[in-house]
């Protein structure tokens, strides 16, 4: 920051320099560039020495109230600028006495006005600059004080939830949680692996085209069985089959949806009996 203040202050004094050499040249007076850096200077180093002096004000004012912030501007403006005129003068006349030379600052009222007008314009750009710089000091300084959020252990995604309207009242339902649904005239009966049964009205057929992505599939013109639950599969020489799901409860159904429980039945054909097994094949 302080570097950055100081080449800016540089420049500036440099382009003054160079620019009042060339309008005294203009007017017909002299011209002495190095006369003019000199003083410029003289002054740019006065004003690099003031600035702790300004970043206190500054930092003070950021913790004031509104009416304490003119006050401290106010008292920080006057002190800079008589500071900075005291030490620019007697700079220039100790360098000009040690040169063999002697400084007149000519002081005046219109001289220290004409002063402070530029001193009050090099206040309130340096000051505007701290207070951006401390304002992004301390957002920087808050971002990285909040510690980043400890990952927290994985959590398996929630399984697919249906809802049931049982009458009045809505339900909600863990598809695994459902033994069988079956058809009851214009309802549809849901039982449940707790022994809850709900009757729903609606058909069948609508039922199985949402429940059969979830594993529950037609076994029974009349029934649909959650195989995800079923333990054990018996297939009869009918052709038709009972499953027996893990709560020991049973469910029967008809060879003609018997493809859709074969897999299950897959491990167990080695305890049918050959004649069974001929059976099962020619009804299939």
């Amino acid at each position: 920051m302080f570097i950055a203040i100081a080449a800016v202050s540089l420049a500036i004094g440099i382009v003054n320099a160079l620019s009042g050499a060339q309008d005294a040249a203009w007017r017909g007076d002299s011209s002495d560039v190095g006369k003019r850096l000199f003083w410029e200077l003289s002054s740019i180093v006065v004003i690099l020495l003031l600035l702790p002096m300004l970043v206190l004000a500054m930092r003070r004012m950021r913790c004031a109230g509104a009416l304490m912030r003119v006050w401290i501007g106010v008292a920080a403006l006057l002190g800079f600028s008589a500071l900075h005129i005291t030490g620019m003068v007697w700079i220039r006349k100790l360098a000009l006495w040690l040169a063999g030379g002697a400084y007149d600052f000519h002081f005046s009222l219109a001289t220290v006005l004409y002063e402070f007008r530029k001193d009050s314009v090099a206040v309130f750009l340096i000051g505007s600059t701290l207070w951006l710089l401390e304002s992004r000091r301390e957002l920087k300084s808050v971002a990285t004080s909040i510690p980043p959020a400890p990952a927290g252990p994985q959590r398996s995604p929630p399984p697919d939830l249906i809802w049931l309207r049982d009458g009045t009242s809505r339900i909600r339902v863990v598809p695994r949680d459902i033994l069988w649904v079956a058809s009851a005239g214009n309802y549809i009966e849901y039982s449940l692996a707790d022994g809850t049964q709900h009757l729903i009205r609606g058909t069948l057929a609508m039922a199985e085209s949402e429940l059969s992505r979830l594993g529950i599939v037609r076994v029974h013109r009349t029934k649909l069985a959650n195989l995800d639950r079923v333990s054990s599969l018996d297939l009869r020489p009918s052709g038709d089959f009972e499953l027996t799901f893990d709560n020991g409860q049973t469910l029967g159904g008809s060879r003609r949806y018997r493809p859709a429980v074969v897999s299950l039945g897959a491990g167990r054909q080695s305890r049918e009996t050959p004649a069974d097994r001929r059976t099962n094949e020619k009804t299939l």
